[in-house]
C-alpha cells in the first residue's frame, strides 16, 4: 500500500484523479495525482491519502473514525484520493502595531462597472480591518450596471461606509480626487475593486510606512496574475517613468498604496494622473517607498482599460515631468533650449562669413538657410519662456505654494517690559 503523504494544499485547489497503477513502480516522486493550482488564495493544510483500488476498505474505516466524508467512486484501474483530516489554517495575518500617531485608516475605493464583485470586496476590506478603526469611501464613478445599486445597500447596512456617486463617468483621478477629499483619518489607503488588491496587505502597508518613516508605501505586483499582454507593456512604462521621473518603483500602477493624509491633500489629481501619484508625491518632497503585495486574478467582470491607456499615460508622464520640474521657472526649459539652438544657428553663420570673407559665395548654399532658421526658432523659445514665466509669476499667489512643510516647531521667548515697549 501507497505511504501516507502530508502535502501542503490551497484553498480553490482542483486535485485530480489520474490513472495509476496499484504497485506502481519505485520513483522518486510518486505521480499518483496530478494537481492543479488556483494562486492567490490563503494556504491550507491537511493529510492525503493514496492508496490503490484494493485497499478502500482502509479508507471508510478511517473516515469514520475521523467523522469525514468517506472516498469517492473512482472509474476502475484509478488511484483514489480521500481527504482526511483536512483543516484550512488561514494565513499568518500582520497585526496593526500602536502608534501615537495613527488614529485609523480611511480606504478609498473606486468602483465603475464592479457588480459581480463589490459586496466579496467589501466583506474583505470588513474582515482584513475589523481590529482596526477604518472607514470605506466607495466613490462610484457612473457605474451603468447595478454596482450603485449595491453600493446603495452597502451604505445604508454599514455605518463605516461612505458613498459617493458621480453623475457618470468621470475617469479614476477624478474618483480618487473625490475620495481623498472625504477622508477623516490620518492614513489612507487605496485600492481596486475587482478583488485583484488583496485588503489583508494593508496593516502590512501601513506599518511599513510608520517603521521606515515614508509618507508614501506603494505595493509591488512581483507575482502578477495578468495575461502576458498586459504585462509587457507595463514593464516598458515602469522602467520609463522610473528614468524620467527619478523615483525608483517597480510598479506605479498598483492600485494598492498607503498614505499619510498630507500627501492626499497636497497632490492635485485630474486626467489620468492618478498612475503618477508617487511621483507627484516625489516632486512635493515626501518620502516614497514600496513593498511587494499579493496579486490576484479578477474576481470578475473585464479590464476598463486598453492598451491605449500607454499612449495617454506617456502624454501626461510629459507633462507630470515638466510641471514637477519647471512649473515655477518655464523660462529656465524654453531659454535653455532656445540659446542651444541660437548658439548652431551662430555658429553656422560665423562658419559661412569666414568662407565669404574668403571670397567663396555662399548665397546659394542650403547651410547659409538652415543656420538663418536655427537662430530665428532660438529666438522664438526664448521669446515663449518669457511669455511663459510671465504667466507662471502672474499666477503664482492664486496656486499651491512651491514647497510642502513636513513640521513647524516654534518657541516663543517671553520679553522684558522694556523689549515690549520698543
Amino acid at each position: 500500500m501507497a505511504e501516507p503523504r502530508k502535502v501542503g494544499v490551497r484553498r480553490g485547489e482542483i486535485i485530480r484523479l489520474v490513472p495509476g497503477n496499484p504497485n506502481p513502480p519505485n520513483r522518486k516522486k510518486p505521480d499518483d495525482c496530478q494537481r492543479k493550482k488556483i494562486r492567490g488564495e490563503r494556504p491550507a493544510y491537511g493529510l492525503i491519502l493514496v492508496v490503490p483500488i484494493a485497499h478502500t476498505a482502509i479508507l471508510d474505516r478511517m473516515a469514520g473514525w475521523l467523522d469525514v466524508p468517506g472516498p469517492r467512486a473512482a472509474p476502475p484501474g484509478c488511484a483514489i484520493l480521500s481527504r482526511v483530516m483536512r483543516q484550512e489554517i488561514p494565513e499568518p495575518r500582520t497585526p496593526m502595531v500602536p502608534r501615537d500617531e495613527f488614529d485609523g485608516v480611511s480606504i478609498v475605493v473606486p468602483v465603475f462597472n464592479e457588480e459581480d464583485c463589490i459586496a466579496r470586496t467589501h466583506a474583505e476590506i470588513r474582515e482584513a480591518l475589523d481590529s482596526v478603526p477604518h472607514e470605506v469611501v466607495y466613490v462610484d464613478d457612473g457605474s451603468t450596471d447595478g454596482t450603485g445599486e449595491l453600493l446603495e445597500e452597502i451604505a445604508a447596512g454599514d455605518p463605516v461606509v461612505h458613498l459617493v456617486r458621480f453623475r457618470r463617468n468621470f475617469g479614476k483621478s477624478a474618483a480618487l480626487a473625490a475620495g481623498f477629499a472625504r477622508v477623516r483619518y490620518g492614513s489612507v489607503a487605496t485600492m481596486d475593486a475587482d478583488m485583484q488588491d488583496d485588503p489583508h496587505e494593508i496593516p502590512r502597508l501601513v506599518n511599513t510606512m510608520y517603521e521606515e518613516d515614508l509618507d508614501l508605501v506603494s505595493g509591488w505586483k512581483r507575482d502578477r496574475k495578468d495575461p502576458l499582454e498586459k504585462r509587457l507593456p507595463s514593464k516598458l512604462f515602469n522602467k520609463t517613468t522610473q528614468v524620467l521621473t527619478g523615483v525608483r518603483l517597480h510598479d506605479f500602477n498598483c492600485g494598492l498604496k498607503v498614505y499619510r493624509t498630507e500627501v492626499v491633500r497636497e497632490v492635485t489629481l485630474y486626467g489620468e494622473l492618478h498612475r503618477y501619484i508617487p511621483a507627484l508625491a516625489h516632486y512635493r518632497g515626501f518620502r516614497v517607498g514600496e513593498a511587494v503585495v499579493n496579486h490576484r486574478p479578477r474576481g470578475g467582470g473585464s479590464s476598463k482599460f486598453g492598451l491605449e491607456r500607454y499612449i495617454r499615460g506617456m502624454f501626461d508622464l510629459m507633462s507630470i515631468v515638466f510641471l514637477g520640474i519647471y512649473q515655477r521657472r518655464p523660462l529656465h526649459l524654453f531659454g535653455g533650449i532656445g540659446m542651444g539652438i541660437s548658439a548652431l544657428g551662430f555658429l553656422i553663420c560665423g562658419y559661412l562669413s569666414v568662407l565669404w570673407f574668403a571670397g567663396q559665395g555662399i548665397g546659394d548654399r542650403p547651410l547659409l538657410i538652415l543656420g538663418v532658421l536655427l537662430i530665428i526658432v532660438g529666438v522664438q523659445s526664448i521669446s515663449f519662456g518669457l511669455i511663459a514665466e510671465l504667466i507662471a509669476r502672474t499666477s503664482y499667489a492664486a496656486s499651491d505654494p512651491p514647497y510642502s512643510i513636513r513640521n513647524e516647531t516654534r518657541t516663543d521667548t517671553p520679553q522684558e517690559d522694556g523689549q515690549r515697549r520698543r
